[in-house]
């Protein structure tokens, strides 16, 4: 009985694979032009360069993306958008983060870190200007297509004024991790199925007559 215990690790972990990682191919000519379409009729656009979006989804590997984010938030207090109350910017951000960060875990997307700014720059040249920034983070995504059917989602043009009334400036460019010593989750979930896999088989055992 004790092999079946051990079987579910795989199956499981398999499970996870199918869900975490992209087994589709690059985006296809056709899905470019589509999705640029869609970007560019996006009144949420507008902050971005369309050559340069068109590039980054022309060099599709299939491979997950990483944004990171150099963020800003406003001083003190900022007017809700709607409703005209006053709250803190991180709280405002947090009406336009929220369901956009259910709809990211659905296509396998997920923060990696998230860092608040402690002191100004100590290390800089050739800069143009030393713009300040309080926070950084970096949001992964299963893939590019991943990514770019979450920016044109007509789901959250509507909560994307909440961002725009709570950032004050920000920087967001795309990334491919090289080197990272935190435990990821493919790792995690495999650590956490091979530990109740072991728990149970130990239960079972204890629990023989």
């Amino acid at each position: 009985m004790v092999w079946k215990i051990w079987i579910l690790v795989p199956v499981l972990y398999g499970i996870f694979c199918l869900w975490y990682f992209n087994w589709r191919a690059p985006l296809s000519a056709d899905e470019i032009e589509r999705y640029m379409h869609a970007f560019n009729a996006s009144d949420d656009s507008r902050n971005t360069d369309a050559a340069v979006f068109r590039k980054f989804l022309e060099d599709d590997d299939g491979k997950e993306v990483v944004m990171a984010n150099l963020v800003e938030l406003h001083k003190g207090d900022v007017s809700h958008p709607v409703t005209g109350e006053k709250m803190s910017a991180r709280q405002l951000v947090g009406e336009y983060f929220g369901p956009f960060a259910r709809s990211l875990l659905l296509r396998a997307g997920h923060p990696v870190y998230q860092a608040r700014t402690v002191g100004g720059y100590i290390d800089s040249w050739n800069a143009d200007s030393n713009v300040s920034f309080g926070v950084s983070a970096m949001m992964r995504y299963r893939s590019r297509r991943d990514m770019v059917e979450l920016v044109i989602d007509p789901r959250f043009s509507d909560s994307h004024i909440y961002k725009l009334a709570a950032i004050e400036r920000t920087i967001s460019f795309p990334t491919q991790v090289m080197m990272s010593t935190s435990l990821r989750p493919p790792h995690v979930v495999l650590l956490v199925l091979l530990l109740l896999a072991s728990v149970a088989q130990n239960v079972t055992y204890f629990l023989r007559p």
